[in-house]
């Protein structure tokens, strides 16, 4: 099972898939696709069953007699010299069992100049570690490089006592102290924030907000004085305005804290191998505008300008813009 697993990683490392999907349905029968450039394609068909999936719950750490519930977990493996992370959900369905193995990139050779090539993109990101406090935003769909953006900035900050709390951990780092959010364990967002207080964190990284729990204990350590990051799922900046004050929290509270936001599509380089991303930005001084007029200020640029200029510069190329911006 194990040379079988890393085969399907050699497949998807060689095309750039972002997740493999596996699917069995009543009779047994396993069928693979790879999502490869946001389009899936099915691999053919291989002597695998059943047992494949109760071999991904054992290697990521996940409930085997518990098949039957929804459940996430993730772990690494070596492929020909390559330390891949992956995280892998389960979920059961009334005719077929559903797996998705996400590829977690690894940002241990990158830089925040390797994140964006418009200098101003840049200059923002590497400025968020340099505040004392405050709520970063980071957001867009699945497969955006929201996470790769956050481990990227927290890589390149010395300095600081940083800490995560995640559910679950999806990159591990030795350059600070990571914490799961394990319900059986009674390990909670509340009391995973709880537990990190009494450690006297310079940045608390909250892996995503998926919940009203989550929201509400990110803005509550930022109103105490800490830097938090964090992403959410958006369309864009405002989306993710939005998204926070329907999980409950006050927009007295986020409007005071929200230092920044962001929002992110990934794209493959023109000049050379390699993925970019592209940004939509709204920095302190937007988000006052925001809030005190419910629209943007004339300064404020879409996601969509924000691609057609990188298109106009050579960054990415057009067809790329044009699917994504359909």
């Amino acid at each position: 099972m194990e040379e079988l697993l890393k085969e399907f990683l050699r497949t998807a490392l060689k095309y750039g898939a972002t997740d493999i999907h596996f699917s069995v349905d009543a009779q047994g029968a396993m069928a693979v696709e790879m999502r490869i450039g946001g389009k899936m394609y099915r691999l053919p068909q291989r002597a695998a069953d059943e047992r494949f999936f109760r071999f991904l719950l054992y290697r990521a750490d996940m409930d085997v007699s518990a098949a039957a519930l929804p459940q996430t977990g993730s772990f690494e493996i070596m492929v020909d010299g390559r330390r891949v992370a992956l995280r892998f959900a389960l979920v059961s369905g009334y005719h077929l069992k559903s797996g998705v193995l996400r590829i977690l990139s690894s940002t241990g050779n990158l830089s925040v100049s390797d994140l964006s090539m418009d200098e101003e993109q840049v200059s923002y990101l590497k400025s968020i570690t340099g505040h004392r406090s405050g709520l970063y935003v980071f957001s867009g769909p699945t497969g955006s490089g929201k996470t790769t953006t956050m481990y990227t900035i927290l890589n390149e900050t010395t300095g600081r006592k940083i800490y995560t709390l995640e559910d679950p951990v999806e990159v591990y780092s030795e350059k600070y102290v990571q914490l799961q959010v394990n319900a059986q364990a009674h390990l909670s967002f509340a009391e995973g924030i709880r537990q990190l207080m009494r450690h006297d964190p310079d940045i608390i990284m909250i892996g995503e907000i998926r919940d009203s729990e989550a929201a509400q204990m990110a803005v509550r350590c930022a109103l105490t004085g800490h830097l938090v990051v964090t992403s959410i799922h958006s369309a864009d900046c405002t989306g993710a305005v939005h998204r926070l004050l329907d999980l409950g929290v006050h927009e007295y509270q986020l409007s005071d804290v929200l230092s920044g936001i962001t929002s992110q599509r990934l794209y493959d380089r023109t000049d050379r191998p390699g993925r970019i991303c592209v940004y939509e930005m709204m920095d302190r001084e937007e988000v006052n505008y925001y809030f005190a007029n419910r629209k943007h200020s004339a300064r404020f640029k879409k996601l969509s300008e924000a691609v057609m200029e990188a298109v106009e510069n050579g960054y990415i190329s057009v067809t790329q813009a044009a699917q994504d911006l359909a």
